[in-house]
């Protein structure tokens, strides 16, 4: 139990994890508690103006310049974390955790680089739980199939994603204290329980 966790949703395109910090916040606002709600990358005015660049349909980016912009975003989210760190709760929408699946394990950016720069922006900061959301390709694709548009990161092959997932579950094995895997093929509503109960004994 945490007073005012840092609360992290992750997963892959397709995997819930936007709808379900959004039902939480519900939650949160519904018992009357303090908190705030940001997505990576984006989060703050200056993160949201990086965001449009790496998710942009027209970028073609190097491996190593979407680290680097992903990491930008993260730098300007730091001080809006610090502000409310111990004061009100934390719910991020990827964090520290996509950066290693998607540059590490997806694109096979250097992890020592990817940890190190994490490291040094973060500082004292602690995330208290993480969430990770699992989809397989059939729903996936059926949940991509049905947005009304597109961007940068939602148009790679089945083999990026696989390998991205294969990758939150390598780093979710050497957390699982801190980690609840949740199975996005199963009810919405079954998860949203499962997720809200959880919430109840973090905060």
């Amino acid at each position: 139990m945490f007073k005012k966790p840092i609360i992290v949703f992750e997963g892959i395109e397709g995997s819930g994890k936007s709808l379900h910090i959004k039902n939480v916040a519900n939650y949160l606002k519904k018992i009357g508690k303090r908190f705030i709600k940001i997505r990576e990358p984006g989060g703050n005015v200056n993160s949201e103006k990086i965001r449009k660049l790496i998710l942009s349909n027209k970028s073609t980016f190097n491996i190593n310049t979407d680290l680097l912009l992903y990491l930008a975003a993260r730098s300007e989210n730091i001080d809006l974390i610090k502000k409310n760190y111990g004061r009100k709760i934390i719910l991020i929408d990827r964090f520290v955790d996509s950066t290693i699946a998607y540059q590490h394990y997806g694109m096979g950016v250097n992890l020592k680089l990817i940890t190190g720069i994490n490291n040094f922006l973060l500082q004292n900061i602690k995330i208290n739980f993480t969430f990770l959301n699992l989809v397989n390709k059939k729903n996936m694709s059926l949940r991509l199939s049905k947005r009304k548009s597109l961007n940068r990161y939602d148009k790679f092959d089945n083999n990026f994603y696989e390998k991205v997932q294969k990758g939150f579950i390598k780093i979710s094995q050497k957390k699982t204290k801190y980690y609840m895997k949740i199975n996005s093929n199963l009810d919405i509503a079954f998860n949203k329980k499962l997720i809200i109960d959880k919430i109840d004994k973090l905060i």
